[in-house]
């Protein structure tokens, strides 16, 4: 994804409170805020305008995050018909400036912002069925620029139901993929600016130590991710069913050790550098 400059405004002064965003050479624009101020989302000149926007929230069935997608010629108008649905605390819509998003965009941009959000299996998908349209190819294209750059605001606006659990960050994949061993068993993960990515695939063990009861985290993630199908009994042994973030290294090898474990040094690459030891290295390099 291209470097990008963000023009951020905190209409009160306050990151979580109402706020706009827009990029360098970008003809679209973001308004973001919490449910408690809808009205003052709502009195914002660009809610008049044809969009899609993304309600987030927890899924009082599964107390999972959750998103619904949706697309409208008047954000405010159809925006008023969720009231009624009270699961959602946050909006985040995308206008074009230009006034340029026909009906046809922006169901374009719905059906894909739903596939997108499904694929990225961070949050419960509240719609149906997806839409979509069919475009011209000229027009296609010009949608998924625009795509591209809805995700690169979304989690400025603390919105993050468009990014991959586990996405690799940039550079060399044989260098950034870590190692963690213990009773013969291997788990494979990397780093992410949130924390850490165990993979799909990777073992941990069956029984909790003693020292897992010193540190409630421990408990508490592995529970977690047995519960939602994560973590699956192999054997002697449990298997990550799919990528599963961590909050950091530590956390992530305790999960594994099934006790307390440091991720600085219990995540190691092929050749047996710790991270710590990575870390050092990128360090003496900045």
């Amino acid at each position: 994804m291209a470097s990008a400059t963000i023009k951020l405004f905190l209409v009160h002064g306050e990151a979580k409170r109402l706020r706009t965003a827009e990029l360098s050479n970008w003809t679209g624009k973001a308004v973001a805020g919490p449910r408690s101020e809808l009205d003052s989302v709502l009195g914002r000149d660009e809610a008049t305008k044809s969009g899609v926007y993304l309600l987030s929230g927890t899924d009082s069935a599964s107390g999972k995050p959750a998103v619904y997608v949706g697309e409208a010629e008047s954000i405010r108008d159809r925006l008023r018909g969720h009231l009624d649905k009270d699961w959602w605390n946050h909006i985040v819509f995308f206008v074009s400036k230009d006034e340029n998003l026909t009906k046809a965009h922006i169901r374009y941009l719905e059906g894909r912002l739903i596939e997108q959000a499904r694929s990225a299996g961070r949050a419960v998908v509240m719609n149906g069925q997806a839409s979509g349209a069919k475009l011209p190819e000229s027009d296609r294209e010009d949608m998924e620029i625009f795509l591209e750059r809805v995700h690169q605001l979304m989690p400025v606006l603390g919105a993050d139901a468009l990014v991959p659990i586990g996405s690799m960050p940039a550079g060399s994949a044989q260098e950034q993929i870590l190692i963690c061993e213990i009773k013969g068993l291997k788990a494979t993960g990397h780093p992410i600016p949130t924390g850490f990515v165990v993979l799909k695939g990777s073992q941990a063990v069956l029984k909790e130590r003693t020292s897992a009861h010193q540190y409630p985290y421990t408990l508490v993630a592995r529970k977690k991710l047995i519960e939602d199908g994560t973590l699956v009994k192999h054997g002697e042994h449990f298997v990550f069913t799919r990528d599963a973030e961590l909050i950091s290294p530590s956390a992530a090898a305790t999960v594994v050790h099934g006790g307390s474990a440091n991720g600085l040094l219990a995540w190691k690459t092929r050749s047996g550098k710790t991270l710590k030891e990575l870390e050092a290295v990128q360090q003496r390099k900045d």
